[in-house]
């Protein structure tokens, strides 16, 4: 579901050559970059297991869209503008976003004790006096257990496993708001906040609702205003009304033919459940790129790490590296898909690639086409330059 520290430094040294294909898109500069991303999307679903891809480019404020494969085996048929699909934890970049202008708007300060923001009492949330503070679950240093209920994180130590999606789904059926803050009094803090990285989607649920207490509104009402008014991203949800439920992608997970159930609801939702189309993560990419205020800030370092890996407001910052500069990233996976977000502001460029198949080597598929990509421009730029 989540890479941790480790998986990401190792997706992030490995290189790939992966050539690359596709379908239609908005607009083609000179020497058809459109072309390139074509063959990019055509080549990553040939990648085993894998079935479908869509693929949203923002360079240099040309944007791209491309869609290959089919959704479903034995059954043409694309993914199209339409498609609704699962971002799993690229959620938590548009959580980040939010807590960066309640700061701006100085609604709340990182260094708030997250107990503030709930009631009763919850002598559990520190460590030998020091609180987790706000700051502690942007950076994944609150210590906080991965999942909420903890039964969870034993259920996804086996990933692929062909009965983890149903697993999942009895865990979280009836599973709310309330039975979260009640086993969140039962949590141990064994280590200060603010220290070592720990993936913690509890952390982004809990962030939800400090934002729900601090703006006196349900999560989703809060995220969806805030984003048709600051991107016109007006197709981006957690909930699906019944009406839309059948564009909801269609997806597989690890090596199971059958096609799978999507994600269960999560008590918040702000760590997972986000559904959005490829044209509507296209309109984030370019949100990102501009840069706003609120944008500079919720990718602000808050924890680093070592020289080249830090996390501003849930996003991972990778400096140091030669090709792609500074950049900052998040890979999302639900049981039956997964995709990467990257913001590239050394070439003015952002990617998001997802497939409808979830397993152990899609995230690595994935990365090899953005890299592939990113090579491809880079020459393009240097080009340019002689």
């Amino acid at each position: 579901m989540a890479m941790d520290k480790r998986q990401w430094l190792l997706t992030f040294a490995a290189t790939a050559a992966l050539l690359l294909a596709g379908c239609k898109g908005e607009s083609a500069p000179q020497n058809d970059l459109g072309a390139e991303i074509d063959e990019v999307a055509t080549t990553l679903v040939e990648q085993p297991l894998l079935h479908s891809t869509s693929i949203a480019v923002v360079y240099r404020g040309q944007g791209f869209i491309r869609h290959r494969g089919d959704m479903e085996t034995g059954k043409p048929g694309a993914p199209t503008d339409a498609t609704l699909y699962e971002i799993g934890s690229l959620s938590k970049t548009l959580a980040g976003t939010l807590v960066a202008n309640a700061v701006l708007e100085q609604r709340l300060s990182l260094d708030d004790d997250v107990r503030t923001y709930l009631q009763g009492d919850y002598p559990n949330l520190q460590y030998k006096g020091e609180p987790i503070r706000i700051r502690h679950l942007l950076s994944h240093t609150s210590g906080l257990p991965n999942m909420l209920p903890e039964q969870a994180n034993k259920v996804l130590e086996d990933f692929t496993d062909h009965g983890t999606p149903a697993a999942l789904n009895a865990l979280y059926e009836g599973y709310g708001k309330v039975g979260f803050l009640e086993d969140l009094h039962a949590v141990q803090i064994n280590k200060a906040p603010g220290k070592d990285y720990a993936y913690s989607s509890a952390g982004t649920e809990l962030t939800a609702h400090i934002l729900e207490s601090v703006y006196n509104t349900d999560y989703e009402s809060l995220l969806r205003a805030f984003f048709i008014e600051a991107a016109a991203m007006n197709d981006t949800r957690i909930h699906l009304p019944d009406a839309q439920a059948t564009r909801l992608a269609i997806g597989y997970h690890s090596d199971n033919p059958v096609p799978t159930t999507a994600m269960p609801q999560l008590p918040w939702g702000a760590s997972g459940n986000v559904k959005a189309t490829a044209p509507e993560m296209l309109k984030y990419l370019r949100f990102q790129l501009a840069n706003s205020p609120v944008v500079a800030e919720s990718h602000r370092p808050l924890v680093t790490f070592d020289s080249d890996f830090s996390i501003g407001y849930f996003w991972n910052i990778v400096s140091g590296d030669t090709l792609k500069g500074t950049y900052y990233a998040h890979h999302g996976g639900v049981p039956r898909s997964q995709c990467y977000v990257y913001i590239m502001p050394k070439y003015d460029l952002g990617i998001f690639v997802i497939t409808n198949q979830s397993g152990n080597e899609t995230a690595r598929a994935m990365e090899a086409t953005i890299d592939t990509l990113v090579k491809r421009i880079a020459s393009r730029e240097a080009a340019v330059s002689r």
